[in-house]
């Protein structure tokens, strides 16, 4: 199953990433937000975790979101 981190998600915004996360409190909560989510998902896909398909879909739904407002932020 693929990551989704988002370093390999966004690689050309990684500079910015790093910035944000570092001055921006909003930002790097988000971020942090998204790390455990995204662990999460990843644990699930590759069986370590066990849940409904129902579950899944919506901390796949969550991620999005997140990662939505993560790069709105990235990217003003």
């Amino acid at each position: 199953m693929q990551k989704h981190d988002l370093l390999h998600e966004f690689p050309e915004l990684k500079d910015k990433i790093h910035d944000l996360k570092v001055s921006d409190s909003h930002f790097r909560k988000l971020f942090d937000e998204y790390h455990e989510l995204d662990h999460s998902i990843h644990s699930i896909e590759t069986g370590a975790t066990a849940t409904t398909d129902e579950h899944l879909n919506e901390l796949r739904k969550k991620r999005v979101t997140l990662k939505d407002s993560l790069y709105a932020l990235l990217v003003k």
